[in-house]
């Protein structure tokens, strides 16, 4: 008998975010797969997970390196997935875990193409958010009536954001952490200083909430944090 492959969001952090469904799949499968951008670190969507797993659960770690260079990316994606394979064709039924949605910006993602060549039976399962989790989190609506939302991943620059802040009403910045002095600067440019909410760590233990500009400015912004701008006020 061959087994299923199935992608699941965890959502942002809270375990009591995870789906029924998700929950009710999870009691089941065989091999759990998290992902790891280097030896050793922690898992923060098995740590999400880890209460609705079946006690007999395999733990299987794969390493996804953090690094632009597609060569070696196509590389990992297709030695990952002969691995997945090879183990769903002993039966086993193996979940791939990812934080948020597993269709917005995750790992997982880059890893369907390889695994649907393959033939193999595979269902993704929805996840809460980020950006909606914390829009919820602090009672504010992303977007109402006719207002634009532009959802923004910011990777190595902020290339583009301007323009996109001068054409939307509503914007939101997924891992911000790597140019959160430029974006406090942008928004003070513009006036924007007090219609933002930054939400770090999301229905975690360590989650914080600012409107503060100036620890957008000056302060660690965490990777697991998302920045919500509403030109129209917060």
């Amino acid at each position: 008998m061959i087994g299923k492959f199935y992608g699941i969001g965890v959502g942002p952090g809270d375990p009591e975010l995870l789906t029924i469904k998700a929950a009710r799949v999870l009691e089941k499968i065989d091999i759990i797969i998290c992902p790891k951008s280097k030896k050793d670190s922690k898992s923060v969507a098995l740590s999400i997970a880890e209460e609705y797993l079946k006690r007999q659960a395999e733990i299987l770690k794969l390493e996804f390196p953090m690094t632009y260079n597609q060569e070696k990316l196509n590389e990992t994606w297709e030695n990952n997935s002969e691995i997945i394979i090879d183990l769903i064709k002993k039966g086993k039924d193996i979940a791939f875990l990812t934080i948020g949605d597993p269709m917005v910006y995750s790992t997982y993602m880059y890893l369907l193409p390889f695994l649907k060549e393959k033939n193999i039976s595979i269902e993704t399962i929805p996840g809460i958010t980020s950006f909606c989790a914390s829009a919820n989190r602090v009672n504010i609506p992303l977007a109402s009536q006719e207002e634009t939302l532009a959802i923004i991943p910011l990777r190595k620059n902020i290339s583009g954001f301007e323009d996109l802040i001068e054409t939307h009403d509503n914007l939101v910045v997924m891992k911000p952490s790597t140019e959160h002095k430029r974006l406090a600067e942008i928004l003070e440019e513009r006036n924007l200083e007090d219609k933002f909410v930054l939400v770090s760590k999301c229905g975690t233990d360590e989650e914080n909430i600012s409107y503060d500009i100036e620890d957008l400015k000056n302060k660690e912004v965490p990777y697991l944090s998302t920045l919500i701008i509403k030109k129209g006020g917060i």
